[in-house]
């Protein structure tokens, strides 16, 4: 078996490969004070529960943008699954080619790289990518299969929190469409404007970023938490892949599996 974790700056996901397939996932809450014990018997737990054996896995690779739990995180693989973890963009390089006048390789999200590793052997490129998580990301691959650029904005549920915390009499409300832009009520009303807008902000993002490309048959790809919500609101976004970065990583460590990890030292925080 091989582990997969993408650490977001919300959930830890963790994937379960046999062979190509993914057999399982689970979520765990991103806390930068948590200890590799508590990740540890919380990851173990999940496998006790479906049936999983923890000496099944063989190798682990993770990506993160949240330095501050990656040693607690490596640590607990170490000590509870007896492997020692691939670390994207610290072991091995997720191999995503630069438009010169773009980032150099570290400064991208290596949860980006990742994505777009996936979506150029899943679906072939140029394809623009929205991931929909804590930030909401777009990323551009053109048909060379080279990162072009991207866009960096906050998430729908900060979007809502930072209006709902802001504003002294609106609640917070379930992130869903009502059936009619214009709401009869508050809840509806917010939900219009936040998701509504949302799917408007998506859409114009979408095409300025397919016309700067300049290439035909753009594919747009959405993942992330929200992107089932959004998607469904807009043609323009053409295919949903929730494991998108789950099987980025699972192509990254086969093409990477003779690296070696750096060493971290196994003992207590």
């Amino acid at each position: 078996m091989l582990l997969t974790i993408d650490i977001g700056n919300t959930n830890m996901v963790f994937g379960i490969f046999q062979e190509e397939k993914m057999v399982g996932s689970f979520r765990l809450s991103t806390k930068s004070t948590a200890t590799s014990d508590e990740i540890g018997i919380l990851a173990v737990a999940y496998f006790e529960r479906f049936g999983y054996k923890t000496e099944d896995v063989k190798a682990c690779i993770i990506a993160s943008v949240v330095p501050q739990v990656m040693y607690s995180i490596t640590s607990a693989i170490i000590k509870y699954f007896g492997v020692e973890p691939l670390v994207v963009g610290t072991d091995v390089d997720a191999g995503l080619q630069f438009d010169p006048r773009c980032y150099e390789t570290g400064r991208l999200g290596v949860d980006r790289a990742v994505n777009c590793i996936a979506a150029i052997k899943k679906y072939g490129a140029p394809f623009i990518i929205l991931d929909f998580g804590t930030a909401t990301t777009l990323d551009a691959v053109n048909a060379e299969n080279i990162y072009v650029g991207g866009t960096i904005g906050p998430g729908l549920r900060v979007s809502l929190d930072a209006l709902v915390s802001k504003t002294a009499m609106l609640p917070r409300v379930e992130l869903q469409m009502p059936e009619t832009i214009l709401g009869r009520n508050t809840v509806e009303q917010i939900q219009a404007g936040v998701v509504g807008g949302y799917v408007g902000d998506m859409e114009y993002l979408i095409r300025r970023a397919i016309r700067e490309l300049g290439c035909e048959d753009v594919k747009v790809i959405a993942t992330g938490g929200l992107s089932r919500l959004i998607a469904q609101e807009t043609d323009l976004i053409a295919i949903v892949d929730s494991s998108l970065t789950m099987d980025g990583l699972r192509m990254i460590y086969d093409e990477n599996r003779d690296a070696k990890p750096i060493e971290v030292k196994n003992d207590d925080e």
